[in-house]
């Protein structure tokens, strides 16, 4: 498909810089299907959901992951993005024209990266070094910063306050660089709220990678190469979705992210299986979904492959129309901005 046809028009005071207090005081658009359009709100969200639906929800804890650091006198900004082994991973780096492979760059008091490789499109895999005794988590949580989107980066530093802002209250799973954004609307107010009403939670990991935030530079949507990032389902958690799929109970995916591990572990006949390795499912309309019914998302960017996805979930004119109608109401847009929860259209 053309990338074009997922474009719009964003105002720039439609970009929250900010999240909203407390977390699940933000607001959310209802879309489901070719009904209207409800304006609603994260806290209506036991009311809406039904008494045995699966709340799936991304456990993944972001990590400090922006680095600055010193080849020789040269500056260097590091973004990591994806770990491959626990001290080898791949990063972006700003001023990537100025390393080579066999540099070693200075992050810290004892804490260096040596340069192992440099691909054609900037991307750099470091070898992280920590002094004795001292872990890379330990490391990257006294010299890294937590790594904003850029669409916030931008406009204002990083505070303290994002620390616990930028990430989930059941975060567990150490490895993002990203936060799975949906899921920071939750309370433990809210989440008990849910229990009460009967909705079962249930936990995966994704490791969200930034390069969630690259445009699509393609033309067509064929000719884009997804990013890979790694998850978890564990065997236990597949029996209990397959469980409920044979008791008719819907599962509601909280992010993006959730979704696209579940799309991954599910076979062609709607069967949940044990996952445990990278994924780069690339979701467009015409896809075929065989383990989500809802979905809980954030509002996300003009061609960006998550627009693709909500469009190939609820359809594409539906949800131009649904944005349109949040720009309309000054919905609050990406990471820090407000929710909508989509119903799947079975009639595309």
């Amino acid at each position: 498909m053309r990338v074009d046809l997922f474009d719009f028009d964003l105002p720039q005071d439609r970009i929250a810089l900010a999240p909203i207090e407390p977390r699940d005081a933000a607001s959310m658009l209802v879309v489901d299907g070719g009904g209207p359009l409800k304006d609603l709100g994260v806290r209506d969200l036991p009311q809406i959901l039904q008494p045995g639906d699966i709340l799936v929800v991304n456990n993944t804890k972001v990590i400090p992951a922006r680095l600055k650091g010193l080849r020789g006198q040269a500056k260097v900004e590091i973004t990591l993005h994806k770990r491959e082994s626990e001290c080898v991973w791949r990063a972006f780096v700003k001023n990537a024209k100025r390393l080579r492979p066999g540099d070693v760059v200075e992050l810290g008091e004892g804490f260096t990266a040596d340069v192992l490789e440099k691909a054609e499109n900037g991307e750099v895999t470091l070898q992280l070094n920590c002094a004795d005794g001292v872990t890379v988590e330990e490391a990257l949580k006294r010299f890294g910063v937590m790594p904003l989107p850029p669409y916030i980066a931008s406009q204002r530093p990083v505070d303290h306050t994002d620390d616990d802002d930028y990430q989930t209250v059941y975060a567990k799973s150490s490895g993002a660089v990203a936060a799975p954004t949906a899921g920071l609307h939750f309370t433990p107010e809210l989440l008990s709220a849910l229990e009460n009403k009967g909705i079962e939670k249930l936990e995966l990991t994704l490791h969200v990678g930034a390069g969630t935030f690259l445009p699509v530079k393609a033309d067509d949507t064929d000719d884009h190469q997804m990013h890979a990032e790694w998850g978890q389902l564990t065997q236990e958690n597949a029996g209990r979705l397959n469980a409920a799929k044979a008791q008719g109970r819907r599962i509601v995916a909280v992010g993006t992210t959730s979704l696209r591990l579940l799309e991954s572990a599910v076979d062609e006949d709607g069967v949940f299986h044990a996952f445990s390795r990278d994924t780069d499912i690339f979701i467009t309309p015409g896809y075929k979904f065989k383990a989500v019914d809802v979905l809980m998302t954030n509002f996300h960017l003009p061609k960006s492959t998550l627009f693709m996805l909500i469009s190939a979930f609820s359809g594409l004119d539906v949800m131009q129309a649904a944005y349109a109608h949040a720009i309309n109401k000054r919905y609050r847009f990406y990471s820090y901005g407000d929710a909508c929860l989509l119903f799947r259209n079975d009639e595309l």
